[in-house]
């Protein structure tokens, strides 16, 4: 079986694949200061949900955008499971030609996320991953990867309204009755949500002006289904994409690992 983490500055999301089936996922907060032994302890604890030991996992593949805790899973992989991890980075096969000025700079959950949308949806292609910052990510009729565009995510941009306006005080983030508030609350949900819907829409309708086909968008991360919902421009959510595309990667790079 192989284990996936797909490791962003939030959360950590975790899949358990069986072949090309993905059979359980986990979601764990990210704490750069907490110790493999915990990370390892925390992760034998939820495969034992699975009735699952160490020795069920017979590969690991890291994808990380927070640098210091790659050797931090590197060595829950290599203590806990006796596994090398496949990290995913620059050398690595893909599949997709990446057409962006400085590859080095690119994250690795945005070609991760391309692989497994072009696999999944085809090309041309748009993806929007809503996690600490909202990500737009652009693939031609050719499956190159062109580049794309990166926003403030849902919760910095309301954490930040919240402790700079001083009138102003946190909400819950959700869908207000109307687009018009008629108090605070509403008229800040409003401001928070549709306004992201119109970020969303704005960027999507530029990026279909600069891509050629029939363009599908597909929506991953914690917001992409509450996004989804009040607008049409978003075709397809699929909250496991990332894992989705690691699983792929492992697969294209397993013979060299």
């Amino acid at each position: 079986m192989l284990l996936a983490f797909d490791i962003g500055n939030t959360s950590i999301h975790v899949g358990l694949f069986q072949g090309e089936q993905l059979s359980a996922t986990w979601r764990i907060g990210v704490e750069t200061e907490k110790l493999p032994d915990e990370y390892g302890v925390l992760l034998l604890t939820l495969l034992s949900t699975r009735r699952l030991g160490p020795a069920d996992i017979t590969a690991c593949i890291l994808g990380c955008d927070v640098p210091p805790l790659i050797p931090t899973f590197e060595s829950v992989c290599r203590k806990y499971f006796d596994l090398e991890p496949l990290l995913v980075g620059h050398g690595l096969r893909t599949g997709v030609r990446i057409l962006y000025d400085n590859p080095k700079q690119l994250g690795a959950d945005r070609i991760i996320d391309a692989v497994a949308a072009i696999r999944q949806y085809g090309a041309p292609v748009i993806v929007v991953d809503f996690g600490t910052a909202t990500v737009f990510d652009a693939v031609n009729e050719h499956g190159d990867y062109l580049g794309g565009a990166i926003a403030p995510g849902i919760g910095i941009a309301s954490e930040a309204l919240f402790s700079r306006a001083a009138m102003l005080y946190r909400v819950q983030l959700e869908r207000p009755p109307a687009a018009i508030g008629k108090n605070t609350i509403t008229a800040m949900q409003s401001g928070i949500l549709f306004g992201y819907v119109g970020l969303v829409e704005g960027l999507v309708a530029r990026f279909k002006q600069e891509l050629s086909g029939d363009v599908k968008v597909v929506g991953t991360g914690g917001w992409a289904a509450q996004v989804a919902a009040e607008t049409q421009c978003i075709d397809i959510v699929d909250s496991d994409l990332t894992l989705t595309g690691l699983r792929l990667i492992y697969e294209m790079n397993r013979d060299a690992s």
